[in-house]
């Protein structure tokens, strides 16, 4: 997810796509530059200007994310059921997430779909760029059609109608249910089309947006007034973890409130240890919460739960909620649900 967490290809988990790779060696470095410019430029990006601290007024920011389920279902729940669909949706809720996780992009005429990657070629039955295609086109396509749970002996969705559904169908569909939406790409107006949407449906309340991009993510503020809470970009999260690994956090609360209310991070990347009890109460004192993607196995979601962390994106909402429910037997995924 960004620079500190670097770009990722393929299916795997992107709120953020960049790490940089900071090791404890260049601590006396990192601090002589925090001293200098360097020191404004990233308390900038922490409370969202776009320059030096003293520089631009800060960006609008909505209110802390609070009370939201762990469970958060990473695609719906990509292990259970077709990824970013109504159905692999309404499966990840049935076996117990408490929030949806989602990807978004724009289509050649505007409608904004739930897809991860930007082109269709993985998910679906089709080949080309979202972008290039008209809803219609999409509409055309089997989404299920390369699910399957036994590693390709069986493909239990396909033919059944499954399609890229539009945002405006997920609020629709969900009515009542947390919804954490990533702008995957640098489309022109899709901040703008993101906010209508999200406005339509009265859902400003019960959604988090964040883009790897901090262009993307600064842009969604602006358009949407600060009436949508927002996740950190990569350079922000690059930001956070340097004053974090200088114990320089405390000194945070001293500038302001940052721009963001959600750190999403993965627990490493690259053999450098980001998310740790310390990292979790210094996000924490400044009212943020920390969300770690992507946590799939049993053992792992109870190391990270030991951190205090807020929320856990995972393909197996499944093994989440028998974990959080205390129930020792594996929940049950249920025959195809329409």
């Amino acid at each position: 997810m960004s620079n500190f967490i670097i770009r990722q290809e393929g299916p795997s988990s992107v709120v953020a796509d960049n790490i940089w790779e900071v090791r404890l060696g260049a601590g006396s470095l990192l601090l002589g530059a925090l001293v200098g410019g360097l020191g404004g430029a990233l308390i900038g990006l922490y409370l969202g200007k776009r320059g030096q601290l003293g520089g631009e007024a800060q960006t609008p920011k909505a209110s802390p994310v609070k009370n939201w389920p762990v469970n958060m279902a990473h695609r719906g729940g990509r292990d259970i059921a077709p990824e970013n669909t109504i159905v692999g949706f309404q499966e990840g809720r049935r076996v117990g997430a408490g929030v949806l996780e989602l990807e978004v992009h724009l289509t050649a005429d505007g409608h904004l779909v739930v897809i991860h990657d930007d082109t269709v070629d993985r998910t679906t039955d089709g080949t080309g760029l979202v972008r290039e295609m008209t809803l219609r086109e999409l509409n055309g396509l089997d989404a299920g059609y390369w699910f399957t749970r036994d590693g390709g002996e069986t493909y239990p969705y396909r033919g059944l109608g499954v399609v890229v559904p539009t945002l405006e169908e997920g609020y629709q569909e969900f009515p009542d249910v947390p919804i954490n939406v990533e702008i995957k790409e640098d489309q022109p107006d899709i901040e703008l089309e993101l906010w209508q949407v999200i406005k339509d449906a009265e859902a400003a309340d019960r959604t988090l947006v964040v883009s790897e991009k901090t262009s993307i993510i600064r842009r969604f503020r602006e358009i949407s007034g600060g009436r949508v809470a927002t996740g950190s970009s990569g350079r922000e999260i690059v930001a956070f973890y340097l004053f974090h690994r200088l114990h320089l956090s405390r000194l945070l609360s001293l500038v302001g409130e940052p721009s963001y209310q959600a750190l999403q991070v993965p627990e490493e990347y690259g053999g450098v240890q980001i998310v740790t009890p310390e990292f979790v109460r210094a996000a924490h004192r400044l009212n943020l919460r920390v969300d770690m993607w992507t946590i799939n196995t049993e053992p792992d979601m109870r190391r990270v739960l030991g951190y205090g962390v807020d929320g856990i994106m995972t393909d197996r909402p499944d093994v989440l909620n028998r974990l959080l429910e205390g129930d020792g037997e594996e929940a049950i995924i249920s025959p195809i649900a329409q």
